[in-house]
């Protein structure tokens, strides 16, 4: 009897303490951020968000069950298919255990893909088509700071506001850039508006002296810029070289604080753009804003601060249940609100978006600013089930249809 009692002590015992090391696989976690360090998106993502994760982890305290955490890094080049080679090798070869990525949307696609076949969490915080949580949605894959629907909703319902009744576009020729020009464009007929035309240019293109002058003789109300990184920062420029600016609005759909900070407010004050984040909104974001300043020397965009969030929540549903497993983590994640200085109330929904506020913001005047990094101003919070396409609308197969 005694033996009987000894015997179930033990196992009660192992059960016990089984979760805090047995169930956390190859006795690491291990977080892969993959970014672009020196192309377009270098500034708003790159090793911005890589440092981003390392402060979610240090901050964590280094250890999720007695387990080291550890992160590594790659730059995907602008290139599909080395995005998708990475992850691979990352999932099979090096057990990462989660990929956060701050590419673009065509690498996301790619990726969402690679995440599924290994049955692996992939959390994107930097690209921005909503096929993501529409039709090449995943139960793997969660999207967390902003996507098309949501710029669109924002920028695109200001600009048509104040009288941009007409539109032309100047996109990026990928599935972000086509992403974002259907969504405004769907924004600007609801709304009684017109769009005129479109015309396409490569990733990081240099010289956009023939897209503008389409857009200029097209004589729209607003040439919407459905691009982003240095190729908004040179639309921008060149359109203020044509005198553009002068007769037409110039709609800036995706906009970071390293734009703003690239043009220089006196070329930048007045323009409109939605964020998901900005460092000086409130005491919360002004602790994480000026940490990350030291490690970074800038100040961090929405998505260095959704990439630190979202690591921090994973770590979280790892702490919470024992065990890295993907999908007792990932079911952790859905039911745990986000809240954080980065999100109050944000909730992951069945197609994978991860709903909160947004905000209007518009880049202040040079005489308005009092600081180096103090150049925009919130306009409106835009509540998150209105920032972001309902639910109802998602073609994502793993919504629950009435």
């Amino acid at each position: 009897m005694n033996q009987v009692l000894k015997l179930a002590a033990t196992t009660l015992a192992a059960l016990v303490a089984g979760p805090a090391f047995a169930q956390i696989s190859d006795e690491t976690v291990k977080i892969g951020v993959i970014v672009d360090m020196s192309g377009v998106y270098s500034a708003n993502g790159g090793m911005g968000a890589v440092r981003a994760v390392e402060m979610a982890v240090k901050d964590f305290g280094g250890k999720v069950q007695g387990k080291p955490i550890q992160v590594v890094s790659a730059d995907y080049q602008n290139k599909v298919d080395v995005a998708s080679s990475k992850a691979r090798q990352w999932y099979d070869v090096e057990k990462v255990d989660l990929i956060i990525e701050s590419t673009d949307s065509a690498a996301s696609i790619a990726m969402q893909k690679v995440a599924l076949d290994k049955k692996k969490p992939i959390i994107f915080a930097g690209s921005a088509t909503t096929a993501l949580t529409n039709k090449e949605c995943s139960p793997y894959g969660i999207h967390w700071v902003y996507d098309t629907y949501a710029l669109a909703t924002g920028t695109g319902r200001a600009v048509m506001q104040e009288g941009g009744s007409s539109w032309y576009f100047v996109t990026a020729d990928y599935a972000f850039g086509h992403s974002l020009e259907r969504d405004t464009s769907a924004v600007v007929n609801e709304m009684g508006g017109k769009v005129l035309g479109s015309a396409k240019h490569p990733l990081n293109a240099s010289d956009f002296a023939s897209f503008l002058l389409q857009a200029q003789s097209s004589k729209a109300k607003v040439v919407g810029l459905a691009n982003a990184g240095k190729d908004t920062q040179n639309a921008v420029r060149q359109a203020a070289e044509f005198g553009i600016t002068k007769n037409q609005t110039l709609a800036t759909l995706l906009v970071f604080d390293t734009d703003i900070k690239g043009l220089g407010l006196p070329a930048a004050q007045g323009m409109m753009f939605t964020t998901g984040f900005y460092w000086d909104a409130n005491p919360e974001t002004r602790e994480f804003g000026k940490r990350f300043f030291d490690i970074h020397k800038g100040m961090p965009t929405m998505i260095h601060a959704g990439a630190y969030s979202a690591a921090m929540h994973y770590l979280k549903a790892i702490d919470a249940k024992g065990t890295d497993s993907a999908e007792t983590v990932l079911a952790q994640m859905h039911a745990t609100p986000v809240n954080d200085f980065f999100a109050k109330g944000g909730k992951i929904r069945a197609d994978g978006r991860m709903v909160h506020d947004m905000y209007l913001a518009e880049v202040k005047k040079p005489s308005e600013s009092k600081g180096e990094w103090d150049m925009i101003k919130i306009k409106r919070t835009i509540p998150g089930d209105e920032a972001f396409q309902p639910l109802a609308a998602s073609t994502c197969n793993l919504v629950k249809r009435n």
